[in-house]
């Protein structure tokens, strides 16, 4: 998980079965979002699905995120790579991503709320951070401690 991702270059059926396989994989964990390092595919690609009832998928591949207002809102995040676990976090609201669809063709997008919340949480994941990396040193052992012995009971 920590690993940095590196671009797409190549823009074909592999990458379009990736994408689609990565956005079920999402689905079926009911995640609203995944980057591709968290099922260990070092590319940067992200699936992200906001809506209501899962019907607007969303991919960027080759993600570049600009801050376009510095002040920072809180919001309450978790990850399916941290699961069970919700914390606050603090990121800026207003965000502009440039980024390439499955054919390769760049698009930008100014979101806002949870949608932008969610590509800075993924892209994040891109570049080798989780949402744990935003909150206090004390909550960080906290969690870790409890996923060591969710991990050792199941064993």
């Amino acid at each position: 998980m920590r690993t940095k991702a590196t671009p797409v270059v190549v823009f074909d059926e592999a990458l379009q079965h990736l994408v689609a396989d990565m956005t079920a994989t999402m689905y079926e964990a009911n995640g609203i979002g995944l980057a591709a390092t968290q099922v260990n595919v070092h590319q940067q690609i992200v699936v992200i699905d906001v809506s209501d009832n899962g019907s607007m998928p969303q991919v960027f591949i080759n993600p570049a995120i600009k801050v376009l207002d510095e002040v920072l809102h809180e919001y309450e995040e978790g990850c399916l790579s941290v699961p069970g676990f919700h914390e606050t976090v603090e990121r800026p609201e207003h965000i502009e991503i440039t980024a390439q669809d499955v054919s390769g063709e760049t698009f930008t997008l100014i979101p806002d709320g949870l949608l932008a919340v969610c590509i800075q949480h993924e892209v994040d994941h891109l570049n080798g951070k989780l949402f744990v990396d935003y909150i206090s040193s004390m909550k960080r052992t906290r969690i870790r401690k409890k996923l060591e012995k969710q991990h050792r009971q199941k064993a």
